[in-house]
């Protein structure tokens, strides 16, 4: 979806200056005409408590009233790196006649996300179709590397016959924990190319790649060389299945240690209120 620049940039004005800015999430849908879906922000800036310092002062309303009087921005990023993955939510900000909810991380976390994967959280985020507002640091280029990782990945975990969409919407799931359909076709005369699959591997950030060996899967896999169909089967296989269960268990960690952050930075009522918000959308889906 296309949003106007305008608009977006708009929200940011009442905020103190940041490096990093994106629009993600279901606001970007082209479909979505629901008038109460909170636009959702990626904030990059360069010191989160020197920032939320700052925004105390402009946006004190924007956090849980506990927050603001317990600790003010040390007690705020404590609980986003001690406790979370980084990153403060503020959401149900009211602005204009609408609902905003931004995230605030330090630019060196999210670029080393970007780069290694070792949270899996804002590069997961980043996967997907995002609004670059501000990017002062490039990162809209720095995160071609991610993609490149995302589509390497996706690739690996495709059976050997796919769509486009297919590829699309693998690669979007990766950051999800959602059911995983299967992941190689019954194609038994067709053969995996090692040297393929290799370049797959070699493409993902080097913690992923390391714990794929450490997970057993046969050093074959980065040499060249000719293999029958069955080990060439196997080891796809042995590779692809480590990689999912790397990644799902860091899509789970992170996404249990935010979901707790959350909790605390956003308070009881918001918390309730965005429960109620997220289950009522999910039984619209199933209806």
């Amino acid at each position: 979806m296309v949003m106007d620049n305008a608009s977006v940039r708009s929200f940011l004005q009442v905020l103190p200056p940041v490096e990093f800015a994106c629009v993600y999430g279901s606001s970007l849908h082209p479909s979505n005409r629901d008038k109460t879906t909170m636009t959702d922000y990626i904030i990059g800036v360069a010191d989160p408590k020197q920032w939320h310092s700052e925004n105390l002062k402009l946006n004190k309303h924007h956090y849980a009233s506990w927050m603001v009087h317990l600790g003010g921005e040390r007690l705020i990023t404590g609980v986003a790196d001690k406790i979370g993955m980084g990153v403060h939510f503020n959401p149900f900000v009211c602005w204009n006649g609408k609902l905003f909810k931004y995230g605030v991380v330090r630019m060196h976390d999210l670029l080393q996300d970007v780069h290694y994967w070792e949270k899996f959280y804002l590069c997961g985020r980043l996967q997907k179709p995002v609004h670059v507002v501000v990017d002062n640091l490039d990162v809209n280029s720095t995160n071609s590397v991610n993609l490149r990782a995302a589509v390497s990945a996706a690739l690996l975990l495709l059976p050997s016959e796919f769509t486009e969409a297919d590829l699309y919407a693998k690669v979007c799931s990766l950051s999800s924990t959602g059911d995983v359909r299967m992941l190689f076709a019954e194609d038994k005369n067709k053969d995996f190319d090692l040297s393929v699959d290799s370049s797959l591997v070699s493409a993902l950030p080097p913690s992923i790649r390391n714990q794929i060996r450490m997970k057993g899967v046969k050093e074959k896999l980065w040499e060249t060389g000719r293999a029958i169909n069955d080990t060439q089967s196997s080891l796809r296989e042995e590779a692809a299945n480590s990689l999912q269960r790397i990644l799902r268990r860091r899509v789970m960690v992170s996404s249990a240690r935010q979901a707790v952050s959350g909790l605390l930075a956003v308070g009881a009522i918001n918390a309730s209120r965005y429960l109620t918000k997220k289950v009522s959308k999910a039984w619209k889906s199933w209806r």
